[in-house]
């Protein structure tokens, strides 16, 4: 059987902020692929713990939102370079209530955004978001 070649070498990092590396979870914060930035889902912890903010799904999407910008801005980035998010609700029920928070954080235009209810989340968390971003840079 013919395999394809091997994949030729890209530009690829893997970031931790400090405060993300306090929790000693087995995954990345971010990787960068060329000019790509994939963030690791976030919930609304308390920054370094895995203790979720209390106030409910308000509270938490809140918290949710400040810590994808803290992990955007330790690396240099921010909101404006974020072109989709992944919403995953515990409770569609929510969902209203988390676009509200979700327009206090993203001004049109908005990016690309996908939402879904899920059975259970890490935690027993209300919400996790994940977005991907860009580094403004063009391709060469």
């Amino acid at each position: 059987m013919d395999y394809p070649p091997p994949l030729a070498p890209f530009d690829l990092e893997h970031l931790n902020s400090v405060e993300f590396a306090k929790t000693g979870l087995p995954f990345s914060e971010m990787v960068r692929v060329g000019e790509m930035l994939y963030l690791s889902g976030q919930m609304g912890t308390l920054p370094g713990t895995l203790t979720l903010v209390g106030g409910g799904t308000t509270a938490e999407a809140r918290q949710a939102l400040f810590n994808i910008e803290r992990a955007l801005k330790a690396q240099g980035y921010g909101l404006q370079h974020v072109v989709k998010c992944t919403v995953m609700l515990a409770n569609m029920a929510d969902w209203p209530a988390f676009n509200t928070v979700y327009q206090e954080f993203f001004k049109t235009p908005f990016p690309a955004r996908s939402a879904f209810g899920v059975a259970a989340l890490a935690l027993g968390g209300k919400l996790e978001i994940d977005v991907i971003a860009t580094t403004g840079k063009r391709c060469q």
